[in-house]
């Protein structure tokens, strides 16, 4: 069954080690046949919520006017959402996270989206897994939150430099899971 799949990724660096992975997702989930829509969160200006509970009483998801507007109709078209991201501070990069931020828009506008499930693309200069845990922990509680199907977690470590992730089994990984969605 076709999927629209949602990619937001977090990372400000054009081109790199995110973006890459993002990339190979989203082949992988294309060559399965998926429709997939890629949101760079990082080039949008997206404020953060200010929890006003206006949500979607005016013409857009957010009362606050911001690029935010551009994102919530995707997310109501989407069947999956899939976070690709850098872990910055142990946690996602403030552009993406302004974002995530608003998703509280569509429970507090009581507003239905289609999405059932997600996953988790991320990397970072970090070479201890250990060190990722608490960033999975915040996915999997959103995740389960939303009742959303958490379909996997991808982790590729030890990344600094921008085409780092070139020289690691990441971007095959991303691929491979990307055909494996159903």
């Amino acid at each position: 069954m076709e999927k629209n799949i949602l990619i937001l990724t977090g990372s400000p660096r054009n081109g790199g080690n995110t973006d890459k992975l993002a990339n190979a997702f989203i082949t992988g989930a294309q060559q399965a046949g998926h429709m997939t829509v890629k949101f760079t969160t990082a080039d949008k200006h997206i404020k953060g919520c200010i929890d006003c509970q206006t949500c979607f009483s005016r013409d857009s998801a957010c009362s606050i006017p911001d690029d935010f507007a551009k994102l919530a109709p995707l997310l109501e078209q989407a069947d999956m959402v899939v976070f690709a991201t850098p872990m910055y501070w142990f946690t996602f990069p403030a552009q993406l996270k302004a974002a995530i931020d608003k998703f509280y828009s569509f429970l507090i506008g009581k507003r239905p989206w289609k999405v059932k499930e997600c996953a988790l693309l991320v990397c970072g200069g970090g070479t201890d897994l250990k060190t990722y845990d608490g960033f999975v922990k915040s996915y999997k509680t959103m995740a389960d939150f939303l009742n959303w199907k958490d379909s996997g977690v991808i982790i590729v470590p030890g990344l600094h430099d921008k085409d780092e992730i070139l020289k690691t089994d990441g971007l095959k990984r991303a691929e491979t899971f990307g055909k494996s969605i159903l």
